[in-house]
């Protein structure tokens, strides 16, 4: 479908096409010379970033990455399609450049933190169908929020972070079980993989920078996205290791806490990251940020999966919600103190939506020290204000909505797939006899049959994991046909073979 899509909706835009006469004159104009530094540090954070920090439990290393690959992939082929038609749509065309790539990739952080609201709980399959739904639904929600509620989130706390949190948690609700709100035995780490997830970790924090500047106006405002990120992030890292070693027994510091809450900082700044907040103020929102995820992940997640049936398996409620609401709130606070005292005349440019409109005396004194400033809605503080809270609750409920609805269709798999296992399962339980049944794999590993159960449980019970250190291939022979007779449904099965027995005395007795 995607190939058919392509072929007939997708060509290059005026970048990448090599006809026009400014590629040919004035190649140093082009648009991959500004974007491409970008696109590539988010590159890092989709694939290496992501890939990594989900990959802390112990049992899921490679589910962790290699669906984060798979889905990362689909998420942001698709994300091309469904944005093009929104934004990139003209002349009957999606016209594909550096910057659609970028915009797929924001696409694909929103699927990837929904992704960890149900890791380890769906199958590769259902969340090739979660990106598949969750795409469209976020590109109809940027499209009604920047289209007609027109607000600032340069860093994207509302539109990407929050819409991704709320997405997965509705997901997570339809697919609550039970059992997981008591510690399950594979909700366990290990040594390499928080190594392997600090490492992620490390990968998000140093491009997040990137992540929050990329869309920001060239200039002034990139160079103060920036400098509140690397801030926001210091002081939320800080915040982290302090919080961690104050709540922990023995003031030791939680490697859960490491991987996750010194990322807040890089959401709390995220919606005012381009805006005249202050350094101090970064600062504060850095440790608002690191205080909120802590507390978060220590008494509201398990609240959450308790009593409201919310299991949030990566904690995304406490990283990307509540520091989400905190950068909604403080770029709320900042649009209402923003003046031309504190910005000049480019309080036009940040604010776009506040500029005079065409036509207004003002807007062309205005153009005379900006050249090219467009003309804007003429807003006021108070009303640019409102429509960002306007956004806030339409991003959040949207993307519940959407995240319930997604879940159930997920759900329905699941109920599917149970229902064809147990079928088979009842199928084999029918073929099996009753000396299989009986056959007890964990008492015959004492001496002096261990060797021989160990190639055992490797040949026919592989759900056991015992390292086996028998490999001769006359002693397969011997087992195969012993577990044949225990298994058999023959008429014979419960009739031991001296001979067979006698077989694995001796390979035992030889070693």
């Amino acid at each position: 479908m995607i190939v058919v899509l392509y072929a007939f909706f997708v060509t290059y835009d005026d970048h990448t096409n090599a006809v026009l006469q400014n590629n040919m004159t004035n190649p140093r104009e082009n648009a991959v010379y500004r974007d491409y530094t970008f696109f590539a540090d988010i590159q890092v954070m989709i694939f290496i970033g992501f890939g990594c920090l989900l990959a802390f439990f112990r049992r899921y290393g490679f589910g962790g990455m290699v669906f984060n690959f798979l889905i990362a992939t689909f998420a942001i082929q698709w994300a091309i399609l469904v944005q093009g038609f929104f934004h990139f749509y003209y002349d009957g065309k999606i016209h594909l450049g550096v910057i659609n790539l970028i915009n797929a990739e924001f696409a694909c952080a929103v699927v990837l933190i929904s992704f960890g609201a149900v890791l380890g709980k769906t199958s590769p399959v259902q969340l090739l169908i979660m990106a598949l739904l969750e795409v469209p639904i976020f590109g109809v929600t940027e499209w009604i929020v920047l289209t007609y509620l027109k607000i600032n989130d340069a860093g994207g706390s509302i539109l990407i972070h929050l819409f991704a949190c709320y997405f997965g948690l509705g997901v997570t609700f339809i697919l609550y079980r039970p059992e997981l709100n008591d510690s399950h035995p594979n909700e366990i780490t290990s040594y390499h993989s928080d190594l392997l997830s600090v490492l992620g970790t490390l990968f998000l924090w140093v491009f997040w920078p990137s992540f929050n500047c990329a869309l920001t106006l060239r200039g002034d405002d990139q160079h103060r996205a920036i400098l509140h990120t690397f801030i926001g992030l210091s002081a939320s890292t800080l915040t982290a290791f302090a919080l961690s070693a104050l709540l922990n027994k023995n003031g030791k510091f939680s490697m859960a806490d490491v991987q996750n809450v010194t990322l807040a900082g890089g959401v709390t700044v995220g919606a005012s990251v381009d805006m005249m907040i202050s350094p101090v103020a970064a600062y504060v929102l850095g440790m608002l940020g690191g205080m909120a995820c802590m507390l978060g992940y220590k008494y509201l997640s398990p609240f959450l999966a308790q009593r409201l049936h919310v299991q949030d398996q990566c904690g995304i409620h406490n990283l990307h919600g509540l520091t989400g609401l905190i950068s909604t709130l403080a770029a709320i606070c900042a649009i209402l103190l923003a003046s031309e005292e504190t910005y000049g005349p480019s309080l036009y440019q940040t604010f776009l939506y506040r500029a005079p409109q065409v036509g207004d005396p003002r807007l062309e004194e205005l153009q005379k020290l900006i050249p090219g400033l467009e003309g804007g809605l003429g807003r006021t503080a108070q009303e640019q204000a409102l429509y960002q809270v306007a956004a806030l609750g339409s991003t959040i409920a949207i993307a519940i909505v959407g995240g319930v609805l997604t879940g159930l269709v997920l759900s329905e798999l699941v109920r599917t797939n149970t229902a064809s296992r147990r079928f088979l399962q009842t199928q084999q339980q029918a073929c099996r006899s009753p000396m299989a049944d009986d056959f007890d794999i964990e008492a015959m590993l004492e001496a002096p049959y261990r060797k021989t159960c160990l190639m055992i449980s490797h040949l026919y019970f592989p759900e056991y994991t015992f390292d086996s250190s028998v490999k001769c291939e006359k002693s397969k022979v011997v087992i195969a046909a012993y577990i044949d007779v225990l298994c058999s449904r023959r008429s014979n099965t419960k009739r031991l073979s001296s001979c067979h027995l006698s077989g694995v005395n001796k390979m035992n007795d030889s070693g």
